[in-house]
């Protein structure tokens, strides 16, 4: 007589197949009426949520797969010369694992430092400082992107830079800066 496993009626939920992944951005800019040209500023091409805690509020509470509370794990794909900004999460740890391709990892208030990743390298950004990731390679990307936020967080606020949101602003009016608020973008600094 085998024993049951309770673990064996939750598997469909713990599992994500990439066929079925949907970019973040797709899910935002239909929900928060936010144009896929200002998301683009913001992201880089697809960026998949893969796992988010239960009761995740940010940019990825469509993940498949929902975990314990401290960690969302996505896969950005990017294209040649695809970038995601200079942004900061201001309560996160940013991890990057290279996955496929070459990225360039850069951080500081200027992006004045940065690292590149080759398959399979890895690099940890803490929180509160500026980062970005692109696509330095000459093929599709792939990067897996996992954010450990501070204890209790239900959204990752990110900040990217004031000239952004401005630009933003002028073009698609200051509805879709507080719409790109509502699932974790701000521009500027923390007050």
């Amino acid at each position: 007589m085998t024993k049951h496993n309770p673990l064996d009626d939750t598997v469909p939920q713990r599992v994500a197949r990439y066929s079925d992944l949907v970019p973040y951005k797709d899910s935002m800019n239909n929900s928060e009426g936010i144009p896929p040209e200002a998301m683009l500023m913001m992201s880089p091409d697809k960026v998949m949520p893969i796992m988010s805690p239960k009761g995740w509020e940010g940019r990825s509470k469509i993940a498949p797969v929902k975990g314990a509370p401290g960690l969302t794990i996505t896969l950005a794909e990017c294209p040649p010369g695809d970038s995601a900004g200079l942004h900061k999460h201001t309560g996160a740890v940013e991890n990057f694992f290279c996955v496929q391709g070459q990225f360039e990892i850069i951080w500081g208030d200027v992006g004045q430092f940065s690292t590149i990743l080759q398959p399979l390298d890895f690099v940890s950004v803490p929180s509160g400082i500026y980062r970005d990731f692109k696509n330095v390679g000459t093929e599709l990307g792939r990067l897996l992107v996992m954010i450990q936020p501070e204890p209790g967080d239900t959204q990752d606020a990110v900040y990217h830079a004031k000239s952004s949101g401005e630009e933003i602003t002028k073009r698609w009016g200051s509805a879709t800066v507080d719409a790109m608020a509502k699932v974790g973008i701000r521009f500027g600094e923390p007050v």
